[in-house]
């Protein structure tokens, strides 16, 4: 690939990232503007910028990577991360959004009344998005070093920069225009390019390849191996979304209940038109440039199909558009991922003194964002890379051991209690954070090695089990005003209106 073309396609997205953060920061006022957007994001917007956060590297570049790799079977991936935005949909958006917290901590202290549920919260929260935050970082490192040659380190540091500086200048507001635009931005640079590449295999009067129909068969790993991964990964895709701190944290910026549901459908809408394509280049992949498997450069594959299948300017041209989309991926999903960690940390910040003054929330939420960057960024620039859509997996296990639990049961079950809560959020952490901590230091083999690879069929149950027995042995610590906050949760807002009216 032309390097030149590669240079200007990130030059660009960097720049219109810092223009339109900028325009945020004209428009962020008050300490509500930089946490929540002041509660005012319309469902489109919103929607928009959800599906901008949320569609990461692993989307962009690890779905076709694993479909490369390993065929049907993959697809549970792209299926379980647009299917848990439906069980968001059913179970936690709009109750989360009449809560009125601002994270899930708040929401945990709101729920529950407890500031030690509420610590125990942010730490998770931290840990979710480091685990995060850390391949979007890979990502970028090899994007740069693909389309450019330049030192991986590069990719890196640039993603961590501009999406602090962008945090730091308008908070959530900024990054919600960024987030925006940065989704229709990947759509367009996975579309555009998707048409030649057909175009080419179609009609250009060759013999054209086809995949071997072994790779297409779903459950080519047979036995219980095989059921176990699966049904694994289903069980962290569909229950991680709706714990995923970054997620969650754009459903306070809602106007209400009512708006959030509305912002969740949009999101399904979204998800499901761009998940068909990183498949689709997937396939494209095993036909045109299966070497990439053998050499572990799987995630690849998408920059490099047009060089392939086309070559000369136009496919050089073409693959600088889909360098601009995946770095759009890094920047938008690194920059709610920061947000979610700098609002936790800001707001412990907040509540101490330095000097005998207290520190403004905005002063915070930047001090925290300048901060929550350097640990990610330093595990990725030290750590071996690992597939992104394999590491991004780990987090949701995380989430769905732990803030599922929380919020299910705290929003539908009035009996949780704080012990309850807290036991089960350390014990489905532990449990979840056991697997990607064994799988890259020891990188285990045979059962054992799948178990802790997949965690999360077993320490989902264990992290639900742990709240619900936890909480049945401490009942006598039901928050005393559960059943006022229940009937907040689960009022829509227009009946409070009328009984308020009346």
């Amino acid at each position: 690939m032309n390097t030149t073309y590669g240079v200007i396609a990130i030059s660009v997205v960097a720049v219109a990232t810092i223009g339109i953060g900028a325009f945020g920061l004209r428009v962020s006022r008050t300490t509500s503007d930089f946490y929540v957007a002041s509660r005012s994001v319309r469902p489109w917007l919103n929607s928009s910028a959800i599906g901008g956060e949320y569609l990461s590297a692993a989307s962009f570049l690890g779905v076709a990577g694993l479909v490369l790799a390993s065929g049907a079977d993959m697809l549970w991936y792209p299926i379980g991360w647009t299917t848990g935005y439906l069980l968001l949909l059913v179970f936690v958006a709009a109750p989360l959004r009449r809560s009125g917290a601002y994270t899930i901590p708040d929401f945990a202290q709101v729920r529950l009344q407890s500031e030690r549920a509420r610590q125990v919260a942010t730490v998770l929260v931290v840990a979710v998005g480091w685990m995060y935050l850390m391949p979007q970082f890979q990502g970028a490192g090899l994007t740069v070093r693909t389309v450019t040659g330049a030192p991986g380190w590069v990719g890196s540091v640039v993603v961590a920069t501009i999406v602090v500086v962008n945090v730091i200048s308008g908070g959530m507001r900024s990054i919600t225009f960024v987030q925006a635009f940065q989704y229709w931005l990947k759509l367009t640079a996975l579309l555009v390019p998707l048409f030649f590449l057909l175009d080419a295999w179609t009609s250009d009067g060759r013999p054209s390849p086809v995949a071997p129909s072994d790779w297409i068969d779903p459950f080519t790993s047979t036995g219980a191996t095989g059921l176990y991964l699966t049904y694994s990964v289903i069980a962290a895709t569909f229950l991680g979304t709706m714990g995923l701190p970054h997620v969650v944290v754009r459903f306070y910026t809602n106007p209400d209940g009512h708006a959030a549901r509305r912002t969740t459908l949009i999101v399904l809408a979204l998800l499901g038109v761009f998940y068909l394509l990183p498949t689709i280049y997937g396939v494209l992949g095993r036909i045109y440039a299966s070497d990439l498997v053998d050499s572990g450069r799987s995630d690849a594959v998408v920059l490099e199909l047009p060089s392939r299948i086309l070559g000369g300017t136009s496919g050089e041209v073409l693959a600088a558009l889909l360098t601009a989309g995946a770095f759009a991926a890094f920047l938008s999903t690194s920059s709610g991922l920061t947000m979610a960690i700098a609002g936790v940390v800001g707001q412990g910040l907040a509540r101490q003194t330095v000097g005998g003054r207290r520190l403004s929330g905005i002063a915070s939420l930047r001090i925290a964002a300048a901060c929550s960057v350097l640990v990610p960024l330093g595990l990725a620039l030290a750590a071996e890379r690992i597939a992104v859509a394999n590491s991004v997996t780990f987090a949701f296990a995380l989430a769905a051991s732990t803030f599922c639990p929380l919020l299910v049961l705290g929003i539908w079950w009035r009996g949780l209690t704080a012990r309850g809560a807290i036991i089960g959020l350390i014990g489905g952490g532990v449990g979840a954070g056991i697997g990607p901590i064994v799988t890259i230091i020891a990188a285990p083999s045979g059962w054992f090695g799948t178990v802790m690879s997949q965690p999360a069929l077993w320490s989902v149950p264990l992290g639900f089990g742990l709240m619900i027995v936890g909480s049945l042995v401490t009942r006598g610590s039901i928050p005393r005003n559960v059943a006022r906050t229940m009937v907040r949760l689960h009022t829509p807002e227009r009946v409070a209106v009328d009984r308020r009216d009346r």
